[in-house]
Order: C-alpha cells, then sequence, then structure tokens
C-alpha cells in the first residue's frame, strides 16, 4: 500500500496548492511589509510617549532606516531611550509637552485671543470705575 503525505486527493489537493501559493505570493509579503514598518517606527512612538525633545528628528531617523533596509533603526531606537543632556542644559528640561513648536490651529488660537480681548476689556471697565468713583485721585495723580 502506498503512503501519502496529504489528506488531499485529486484535483482537491491541487485546488489547496493553488490557493497555498496565492497565499504565500500575495499575504505575506503584506503582512512582512506591514510589520517591517510597524517595527520601525516604534522609537517614534517611544519618543512621542516619553516627550523626548528632539522626536521629529527621531521619526527623520526612522523613516530613513526605511530606505537603509533597518541599518539605522537600533540608533533610532537607543536615541528614543536616551535623555537629551545638551538639551537640557539650554532649556532646563529633557522633556517636551506634545505639539511643542508646531503651530496651532487658527480657530483655536482666535477663541484664545478672544478671551484674552475680553478679560482685558473687563480689566479697563474695571480700572475707569475706579477712576470714576475717586476723581481727586486721578487728577492728583496726573499732576
Amino acid at each position: 500500500m502506498p503512503a501519502h503525505a496529504s489528506i488531499f486527493k485529486g484535483e482537491t489537493l491541487d485546488k489547496v496548492a493553488d490557493v497555498l501559493a496565492w497565499v504565500v505570493l500575495a499575504i505575506v509579503p503584506i503582512v512582512a511589509i506591514t510589520v517591517f514598518w510597524l517595527v520601525h517606527i516604534l522609537p517614534e512612538k517611544i519618543a512621542e510617549k516619553r516627550n523626548h525633545p528632539q522626536a521629529k528628528a527621531i521619526q527623520t531617523l526612522c523613516l530613513l532606516s526605511l530606505f537603509f533596509g533597518g541599518l539605522l533603526w537600533p540608533l533610532a531606537w537607543l536615541w528614543a531611550y536616551t535623555k537629551p543632556v545638551l538639551y537640557k542644559l539650554a532649556y532646563g528640561t529633557d522633556t517636551v509637552e506634545h505639539g511643542h513648536g508646531e503651530t496651532t490651529e487658527p480657530a483655536v488660537a482666535e477663541v484664545a485671543d478672544a478671551r484674552e480681548l475680553q478679560r482685558l476689556r473687563e480689566r479697563v471697565s474695571e480700572l475707569e470705575a475706579k477712576l470714576a468713583v475717586n476723581p481727586a485721585t486721578a487728577e492728583g495723580g496726573r499732576g
């Protein structure tokens, strides 16, 4: 009795082999590229999580690492975990808030400006009211 290496026979074996070939040729490269990319952006994500002040430079190094086949990735990984000594000497801190150095949205900036303007108008009104109550001090202070 001959030995069989598969549980499938005949046309079923051919169909399973075709499906397996398509999986290997189409899906495996896509998964491999995705995993490669996800691993290469890990230093960038770590730098953002740790509020690293040089997170944008680490992001650039991660992108360069993708084009150089991963040779620069260990440097980006180490850089993401280091504390920037010279940055701390210059700015007094070794972390930065998210979005530091980025421009705010115009709508947010306009709302903040409107609030500041309203606060200043209220303060001017308070000072004018004080001057109206004490006109003698206002006249005496000018001269």
